[in-house]
């Protein structure tokens, strides 16, 4: 069995890792962060430009009709550029739930997005562990809220999941205008928001578009944490090989080789994790959730911890925040957030197991 990326796949990750070198170099995040734009509008309309933002679009809508490997393809990319744009919230929380379960209205939202001129996002997390959805749907109206939703304001639509009078949880086409929006603090530059429904209308998506929808979402995430950890990573490697001490390069220095190690050792664990739960889900696996949720507690557990060692490794220089590493640490933060943490995560892994001992 091949488990490389084929040579569309690769074409593919080429093509996003030279755009975001160039449109997401250090020096242009550096003057984005001090203007306060919710995300980078030049970086998001390049990759509009280069038919990027179109991966998981229908054909119908302009897009090349991909699937969750090229989205993840995508979004590592991002995240190893930490580029601040709303990829993750329109791609990975709206276009591919709508893309695979939408009705045909539904999927001209998509329309705009491979264009850059929409952005779109989802509401995954309430107050509780992931997953949780207390929100109620009765008669097309959603009462509850949701929070850490990124880009709340700037989207047209959101996905908003909720739980019906029968106990099934749907996934309903929310616009914008229907929901009362509130602030909440986030680690990046990235907007995230409270968003309160109190009789929001919506209009359901089609079958199984909760399984696809926190699929969607996690498998979103973990590539994000996924291109972090990896872009972390080489930035620390070049700064020992460079950084002397004593006369001597601190690669030199077995603790330093050993610390470096077990960094690449957390990045490889996320990473077979990560192309694993992708594959499972384009492919419909029995055990896609499983795979997500090693990927999703490696992402918030020991990925965070080796950025605690790759700020070590840099000494005071890590903590600045005029220096790259800074970034990959508030990213790597704010994705173990989203996904609830690794406890959440080992919680979520052990019921999953235990519902198959029970079949």
């Amino acid at each position: 069995m091949d488990f490389n990326l084929d040579e569309a796949q690769r074409e593919l990750q080429g093509l996003a890792a030279g755009l975001l070198g160039r449109e997401a170099s250090p020096q242009r995040l550096e003057a984005f962060e001090k203007g306060g734009a919710a995300y980078d509008e030049p970086v998001w309309k390049a990759l509009a430009q280069a038919g990027l933002l179109g991966v998981v679009v229908p054909e119908e809508q302009d897009g090349a009709g991909l699937g969750p490997v090229e989205l993840t393809v995508l979004l590592r990319e991002v995240g190893a550029h930490v580029a601040p744009v709303p990829a993750y919230a329109t791609l990975a929380l709206a276009a591919l739930p709508i893309a695979r379960t939408g009705t045909d209205a539904q999927k001209e939202l998509l329309a705009g997005v491979a264009t850059g001129e929409t952005v779109l996002t989802g509401a995954y997390r309430e107050v509780g562990p992931s997953g949780t959805v207390e929100t109620t749907a009765r008669d097309g109206r959603l009462t509850g809220a949701k929070t850490y939703v990124p880009y709340a304001d700037e989207a047209s639509h959101l996905l908003v999941p909720a739980r019906t009078d029968d106990g099934t949880i749907q996934v309903y086409v929310v616009e914008r205008s229907e929901v009362t929006i509130a602030p909440q603090p986030s680690a990046t530059s990235e907007p995230l928001s409270r968003v309160a429904l109190d009789g929001a209308r919506g209009e359901p998506l089609g079958p199984d578009a909760w399984n696809v929808f926190r699929r969607s979402a996690v498998t979103g995430a973990v590539a994000i944490a996924s291109g972090v950890i990896d872009g972390a990573l080489k930035l620390t490697t070049e700064y020992v090989k460079t950084r002397e001490q004593f006369e001597r390069a601190l690669a030199q220095f077995q603790a330093v080789t050993m610390q470096i190690g077990d960094v690449y050792i957390a990045k490889r664990a996320l990473d077979v994790a990560v192309w694993g739960g992708a594959w499972r889900f384009a492919t419909g696996a029995d055990d896609t959730d499983e795979v997500l949720a090693i990927a999703a507690y490696n992402a918030s557990g020991p990925v965070v911890k080796a950025l605690y060692t790759c700020q070590h490794l840099h000494g005071g220089i890590g903590l600045d925040v005029t220096y790259p590493l800074h970034r990959y640490f508030a990213w790597a933060k704010q994705v173990g957030h989203l996904l609830g943490g690794a406890e959440d995560q080992l919680d979520t892994l052990g019921a999953l197991v235990a519902a198959q001992e029970v079949r």
